[in-house]
């Protein structure tokens, strides 16, 4: 049975999800429309959207699991159901992992003032190569994502397999291995576009340095908008990237299943995973005008209705 403080958890975890969905939804109506109005899929919009609708499947995914989880009990978890949920988990989780370190690239991209020939055949091309890295991060994911599914189907009978005299070793010694396996499979999905996100934090750090080190030396008394493109890409990137370390440890934490069902370390891990979700949505919201005219439009109306009634 589940604590008190456990399922007050999860019900944290679930708030939390539903203002993640509540937030990745503005970004993908907003992306979507856009691009259906304007007939022109701009890889900034593509990134947006591969993002948000990731993060909608997955916190939708979560939310579901989370109530099947609590009502099912022990049950869910000795189903093959639970194998499968778990494998679109992990599929989803990476699918956004690799969409976020496309965005970091993006903005370094665009943002940085590099002169290295490579970095000047990226930034001319980085609008037909969008697509294909969507692509290929997606059958990446898929691909990390089912090893993943035999991994869990295969400790999950390890754990409820009883345990005998004569070979609880090598049981042991198989549990441990599973669960080698299964956070050799979890970094293998989540470390290169984690390395994706540093790289692109430290090169923009470096691009606005340099920038700097420019503008000092010609003395200028005028506002320079590379200087304010510098600071708010980095910004947004360097939020990404701490969100991104936190996400990484509390997924690593949750897919190698080393909490019992609904205990707290599992309720705490989700909840943190969740309002980093959350929180992403918010700084994507917060960093771009067209994604903020949407809750401005909502809260305005909002207040007409309320005035209205009051009088």
């Amino acid at each position: 049975m589940a604590t008190t403080f456990a399922l007050l958890l999860l019900s944290t975890a679930i708030i939390e999800s539903m203002a993640g969905i509540l937030g990745f939804g503005i970004i993908l109506a907003v992306s979507l429309s856009k691009c259906i109005r304007s007939k022109i899929w701009s890889p900034y919009d593509m990134i947006m959207i591969s993002l948000s609708l990731c993060s909608v499947i997955l916190q939708s995914w979560t939310i579901l699991n989370s109530l099947i989880s609590v009502y099912c009990g022990s049950s869910y978890y000795e189903g093959n159901a639970f194998v499968f949920n778990k494998t679109v988990f992990v599929f989803l989780d990476y699918s956004g992992f690799w969409s976020c370190a496309w965005l970091s690239v993006f903005y370094c991209v665009k943002v940085a003032s590099f002169t290295q020939s490579f970095f000047i055949w990226l930034k001319q091309r980085i609008a037909s190569l969008v697509p294909w890295l969507l692509i290929t991060s997606s059958l990446y994911s898929f691909t990390t994502a089912l090893p993943f599914a035999w991994g869990v189907y295969s400790m999950r009978n390890n754990f409820t397999a009883p345990l005998t005299t004569a070979n609880s070793s090598e049981m042991r010694v198989t549990r441990k291995d599973t669960v080698v396996l299964l956070i050799v499979l979890s970094n293998a999905g989540i470390v290169f576009p984690l390395i994706l996100s540093t790289v692109s934090s430290i090169l923009l750090i470096r691009s606005l340095w340099i920038h700097t080190r420019k503008m000092q030396s010609n003395a200028s008394g005028y506002r320079d908008p590379g200087l304010e493109a510098h600071m708010s890409a980095i910004k947004s990137v360097c939020s990404f990237l701490i969100l991104y370390i936190i996400y990484f440890i509390c997924l690593l934490l949750l897919i190698s299943d080393i909490f019992l069902p609904l205990s707290i370390g599992k309720s705490l891990c989700a909840v943190v995973t969740a309002a980093c979700s959350a929180g992403h949505s918010v700084i994507l919201i917060w960093s771009n005008p067209k994604f903020r005219e949407v809750p401005a439009r909502i809260l305005h109306h909002a207040n007409c209705r309320v005035r209205t009634r009051s009088r």
